[in-house]
């Protein structure tokens, strides 16, 4: 059995959780990075859901790509599905990506099931800033997850124009929070 790639977008960039021996950028095509799934527990409420962050179709994604010993395939993807099949608003795929200097791998990721309940859909920065204030749940401020998200992508040479026009229209005491 030989080695496998998993494709991170969002907090498995620099929170994998799972033991790897290489870890290079990598960019998908034909998925972005979205606040397209409402979050009813860790970032929000059945009542006032926040959004968290799904591959959606269109565009392109800069993450990172983890290769994975291949005796660990069990161990690792019941850890991903036990973190990222929750409440089964993603679909497991394995899709191509190419890693920074050109070469193409097949990695496994997750992107967001459209016909699922939590599906946002596509939200311009306006509605999805809208919706991330205020919303709070069992993991903390929507708020700090989307500053928290923009600062990592940042300190890691990863620019998300739309999620940083997002953030930039939340509440001022958050930018502020995030400046100290």
């Amino acid at each position: 059995m030989g080695d496998f790639w998993v494709f991170g977008y969002g907090s498995l960039m620099w929170r994998p959780g799972f033991a790897h021996t290489e870890t290079r950028r990598a960019r998908l095509h034909g998925y972005r990075r979205a606040l397209c799934v409402r979050s009813f527990v860790h970032r929000g409420t059945p009542d006032r859901p926040g959004l968290v962050l799904g591959l959606d179709y269109g565009g392109s994604c800069v993450g990172m790509a983890f290769r994975v010993p291949g005796e660990l395939q069990g161990e690792v993807l019941a850890y991903l599905r036990e973190r990222e099949l929750v409440t089964n608003v993603y679909l497991e795929r394995l899709l191509s990506v190419r890693l920074e200097g050109g070469e193409k791998i097949d990695a496994v990721s997750y992107v967001v099931d459209r016909r699922h309940e939590q599906y946002a859909g596509h939200l311009d920065a306006v509605h999805a800033a809208a919706m991330v204030s205020g919303s709070i749940g069992q993991s903390g401020a929507n708020e700090e997850y989307v500053c928290n998200t923009v600062d990592h992508l940042q300190a890691l040479g990863i620019r998300d124009h739309w999620l940083e026009d997002v953030a930039k229209r939340l509440p001022p005491a958050m930018k502020t929070a995030r400046a100290t």
